[in-house]
């Protein structure tokens, strides 16, 4: 083999191989680049979800506020309730004794009538 030869096989090796270094070079840049890409978009992700969950963590501490509210409401309106039912009670109650009450001088003006009769009777 001349001294030319190996020479030009040199030389074509070396373009081959700066040839080869300069493709595996873009491609490392462009998976770099790539990777710069995913990990800003993933930043962009991460900033939206965070900003959800703090919305999210606001309407949950209002509606928390605000069942406890209506838990108090409740609380309110059984102790109402109950005291109501236990006016009524009371009141049934003592609507019974005045019924009652009513009946007796019903009777006695009854008894009182026939008596101021008889009376009369006794007098003609």
């Amino acid at each position: 083999m001349s001294t030319l030869a190996v020479i030009l096989i040199v030389i074509a090796v070396v373009i081959v191989l700066a040839l080869v270094l300069l493709a595996l070079r873009r491609s490392v840049e462009s998976r770099r680049r790539e990777r710069e890409r995913q990990r800003e978009r993933l930043r962009s992700e991460v900033a939206g979800h965070r900003q959800e969950a703090e919305a999210h963590a606001v309407t949950a501490t209002e509606k928390e506020d605000e069942a406890a509210r209506e838990r108090r409401s409740a609380a309110e309106h059984a102790a109402a309730a109950e005291r109501h039912a236990q006016e009524a009670k009371e009141r049934k109650r003592h609507a019974a004794e005045v019924e009652e009450r009513a009946e007796r001088e019903q009777r006695a003006a009854e008894f009182h009538g026939e008596r101021a009769e008889e009376r009369e009777r006794d007098l003609d």
